[in-house]
């Protein structure tokens, strides 16, 4: 892929290399670029990053290959909500792993993607911008490119929508609890003065049956942080026995990523994806009594 610039007046005079950065290019890819042939041109002519700029120069950057995955390839169906030529939205039913957890594991997201980009025929890696959990559903925003990465991963934005055990009071609310990994485990976590700091914002929506449905707003992305959170408060998700919820209603966590927002690279406005909740999260709501509502 070759990004295509027009210098504009302000950056008269000014460095090549200051004007990529400015353009969201990371250092390390502009190192990788410029000892390409033909990596950087301006107005189709070899360029180099100390080059002094003219307002209204074409300025042409070819990206690198993309490098080889180890992933093996799946033909697994892949539910995509969004896509443009630097960012994809997949929309992961629960069950399903993002990456594999170990070598060897099959039926994961990121094999799927593999399989779709070799069909395709331009393979590249998996580059997802957020994770969730193999047991949560949602949305899944992945850079298609080494350009994109870095600048999908600065400024997205998720919405969650969990049902937790027990009745919360209405309005809003943020949990501040600081996060770290429980003793003698890999996976799980728990809240202490001794963790990252952490913050969930969240709004009650409505409640039923004994549980609360809440749209969920992870400001930090520490590790099952809404799980970790609300289980704090006394009010574990539905389903999540890990921390301390009933799987009576529901066989895994009730949460699913419901919205995610996110500028994509020359887009003129930012894009909002958002993906219904699955069959097994209405059916829950329907058991404890809570219509289904919009998300806001």
């Amino acid at each position: 892929m070759t990004l295509r610039f027009v210098v504009a007046e302000q950056w008269q005079g000014r460095r090549l290399s200051d004007f990529l950065r400015a353009q969201g290019l990371t250092g390390g890819l502009i190192r990788t670029v410029k000892y390409q042939p033909g990596g950087i041109t301006a107005d189709g002519c070899a360029a180099h990053t100390d080059l002094r700029l003219r307002a209204g120069q074409q300025i042409a950057v070819t990206l690198p290959p993309e490098p080889p995955t180890g992933v093996p390839a799946e033909p697994l169906p892949l539910d995509i909500l969004y896509e443009d030529d630097f960012a994809v939205v997949l929309n992961k039913p629960a069950g399903i792993l993002v990456h594999p957890s170990a070598p060897g594991s099959s039926g994961t997201l990121a094999g799927g993607w593999r399989y779709l980009m070799e069909q395709r025929g331009t393979p590249c890696p998996f580059r997802p911008v957020n994770r969730i959990d193999k047991n949560t559903s949602g949305l899944v925003l992945a850079a298609k490119n080494s350009f994109a990465a870095p600048l999908l991963a600065a400024q997205f934005q998720k919405v969650y929508r969990a049902l937790v055990q027990g009745t919360l009071p209405p309005g809003e609310g943020s949990i501040t609890l600081p996060i770290l990994r429980a003793e003698g485990s890999i996976i799980c976590r728990r809240t202490g003065s001794e963790g990252k700091p952490s913050r969930t914002d969240y709004r009650v929506q409505a409640s039923g049956g004994g549980h609360t449905m809440v749209r969920a707003v992870p400001v930090t992305g520490r590790t099952h942080q809404i799980r970790v959170h609300f289980a704090a408060l006394g009010h574990p998700l539905a389903g999540d026995d890990l921390y301390g919820g009933s799987r009576a209603l529901i066989g895994r966590q009730a949460l699913h990523a419901e919205e995610i927002t996110f500028q994509s690279p020359f887009a003129p406005q930012p894009v909002r994806v958002r993906a219904p909740l699955p069959a097994d999260f209405a059916a829950l709501l329907d058991a404890v009594g809570i219509r289904e509502l919009a998300l806001e």
